[in-house]
């Protein structure tokens, strides 16, 4: 599958069916709870929680939950949560971003030094891998929402990197630093983007055959089930039976 970095968007193109919802939303809950402690509780004033309950919309998060999930953070005062970056290498020496929301750092660099070593992978040190990667910011339209010239003429106008149109949707990309002031402008002329985020991007694909992708789908979908990672960036091209 080219083109995908990020493992959610494997998952969607792979289209399996999630069997563990709860989990997702789950960490979905998370991010939107700490996104509230640390800023207001305004998603208006607070780009952080806005694109957390955006995100929560799009994986069809109920409404209360959400709302639950922004009350817990005047609950779990004594409860602070890290944003950690892990980098590694997973099975065919594929590189690895790993981002984190986590309570207990040393738990989470152990299970995932557990997780890669039994995949034939290995836990490398901060900037072992991010070289290979590039981070970003990424926004996708609906093909059917608005033209290729009208979204490319916004994208110019809000200073996105770049702008690309395919068969099913527009992709804006926009440095990392400029994703939430790139955000609110075009969503002054889209009501809604069916997917949102700050992404890892590789600056080259490594290409691996439907074997070698097997593997990595099964360490991939192990790193998914760790409550603490939100994340997970490959730079290889993965094949989806």
């Amino acid at each position: 599958m080219a083109g995908h970095s990020h493992w959610a968007g494997i998952k969607h193109k792979k289209g399996k069916q999630d069997k563990e919802r709860s989990k997702i939303f789950a960490k979905l809950s998370r991010e939107i709870t700490v996104a509230a402690k640390l800023g207001a509780k305004d998603p208006d004033s607070n780009p952080r929680l806005r694109a957390a309950i955006q995100a929560s919309r799009e994986a069809n998060m109920p409404k209360e939950n959400i709302t639950r999930a922004i009350n817990k953070s005047e609950i779990d005062v004594n409860k602070n949560y890290e944003s950690l970056r892990y980098e590694g290498f997973g099975p065919h020496n594929v590189a690895l971003v790993i981002e984190t929301l986590t309570d207990n750092k040393n738990r989470t660099a152990s299970n995932l030094r557990t997780i890669l070593q039994k995949s034939g992978g290995r836990l490398g040190e901060t900037g072992s891998t991010s070289h290979y990667f590039f981070s970003c910011g990424i926004l996708h339209v609906a093909k059917d929402k608005i033209s290729d010239e009208k979204i490319l003429d916004l994208s110019i106008n809000a200073n996105a990197k770049d702008c690309f149109s395919n068969s099913e949707y527009h992709e804006i990309l926009t440095e990392r630093e400029d994703f939430y002031k790139i955000k609110s402008e075009i969503e002054k002329n889209i009501d809604s983007f069916f997917y949102s985020g700050i992404e890892w991007r590789p600056q080259t694909y490594l290409d691996i055959s439907r074997e070698e992708s097997d593997a990595v789908i099964k360490m991939l979908e192990t790193l998914e089930d760790d409550d603490d990672v939100q994340n997970t960036f490959v730079n290889c091209n993965i094949h989806i039976n």
